[in-house]
């Protein structure tokens, strides 16, 4: 508690002292540019509108005997829900000319609660920590291990399956190569037939019944999550990556990056110059729940002070890129912007965007819900139904 309290002044400390500079240059914040000499207000505004998830403490033990606060450990894990929450928001809110806004104190929506409710720590929140954690056992990550971009990845990947509501598609490129093919495979692919459905929602119906589509399965493009995990230098971030990097942080498409230190991780959101604009999840803050009437007490899921810069060559080069689309046309866009802007350079291109599936690779298949989990990661439900049979075994054996 006493490091808690002093990381807290830390990081209060920190982002008073972390004002924007008098510059001609422009900020990007995810996709929208602004200029502090005329709008420094509203540049506050769109960065305290981010879902800001940091390390809780008092929430119920993941797995039932597992830690109660994931302080020390839980930072990319963070990161990556603030990356997803900002999907949801540009899924449900809104992102373009007429985009929805945060403001303390003011009635928001409903779709809003129902992207928070997602997030909470508890054990049958779809993409609480408890979910994140357990589905990491899967990605050989036990529970309390640090985890890294591409392993929060594949969590948010299989997660999503289970998430009726916001029916997303979520790409994680391999081998720094985005399919254009495969993914549009994937967001046409036909919804799960009702009676898979209703078998693996009936297993899993404790973890995830607030997330279920109640308006039933719908066809068509699936709105689409993709993630792109990169390795942008040995042990620093190679010079020559910068400016393809900073121009994602350009696109209406952009859902920023995962990324940070060794064992030290961030959201970052945006860019000035070459400092990088970055949330932070390192403050320890309690559990909160939702009200009676499902409306969240958000107060410390928006950050409200000047947020942190770091200079982008102290960045580890092991970072995720995200983006989303909501629509078939956004992706094509994106992928016009990508070959203008970021395939433009011949030499050590940061990804590459190719047509057709490599020969070479395996086939590709969408991932589907299974209606059996048979790994490590199951969902909270089924992972306590393991715990009740292991005592049963030993109390039989003693």
């Amino acid at each position: 508690s006493v490091l808690s309290r002093y990381e807290n002044q830390i990081t209060i400390l920190s982002d008073y002292l972390e004002e924007f500079p008098e510059t001609d240059e422009p900020v990007w914040i995810l996709g929208r540019q602004h200029h502090l000499n005329t709008d420094k207000s509203k540049l506050l505004l769109d960065i305290s509108a981010r879902l800001w998830f940091t390390y809780r403490r008092k929430f119920s033990p993941i797995g039932g005997t597992g830690p109660s606060s994931d302080a020390g450990w839980g930072c990319m894990l963070r990161c990556g829900q603030m990356m997803l929450a900002q999907a949801l928001i540009c899924r449900h809110l809104g992102r373009g000319e007429y985009y929805w806004q945060w403001e303390k104190h003011k009635k928001q929506p409903e779709e809003y609660h129902r992207i928070l409710r997602c997030f909470l720590d508890r054990k049958d929140c779809c993409y609480s920590i408890h979910q994140m954690a357990q589905m990491g056992v899967g990605e050989g990550k036990s529970i309390g291990e640090w985890f890294g971009p591409n392993t929060v990845a594949q969590v948010l990947k299989k997660l999503a399956l289970f998430d009726e509501w916001n029916s997303l598609a979520v790409y994680v490129s391999m081998d720094n190569t985005v399919v254009i093919e495969d993914i549009k495979k994937m967001c046409w692919s036909p919804p799960q037939s009702s009676s898979a459905a209703h078998s693996s929602a009936h297993v899993h119906r404790s973890a995830l019944g607030r997330n279920k589509n109640t308006a039933g399965f719908c066809t068509g493009w699936k709105p689409l999550l993709l993630i792109i995990p990169l390795r942008l230098g040995i042990n620093h971030i190679n010079p020559v990556y910068i400016d393809a990097f900073k121009e994602c942080f350009k696109m209406p498409q952009s859902l920023g990056a995962l990324g940070g230190k060794p064992n030290n991780a961030y959201y970052f959101i945006g860019f000035l110059g070459n400092e990088l604009i970055y949330l932070d999840p390192h403050t320890t803050q309690s559990f909160v729940d939702s009200e009676e009437n499902g409306t969240v007490d958000d107060q410390s899921f928006h950050c409200q002070q000047a947020p942190h810069r770091m200079k982008i060559m102290n960045l580890d080069p092991s970072v995720a890129l995200g983006f989303f689309c909501k629509e078939e046309c956004d992706f094509d866009n994106w992928c016009s912007l990508v070959q203008k802007e970021i395939l433009k350079q011949q030499s050590l291109r940061m990804f590459e965007l190719v047509q057709k599936h490599p020969p070479h690779w395996p086939p590709f298949v969408p991932p589907s819900k299974p209606e059996v989990t048979t790994t490590g990661a199951e969902l909270i439900e089924s992972t306590d139904k393991l715990f009740e049979l292991e005592e049963e075994f030993e109390i039989l054996s003693v």
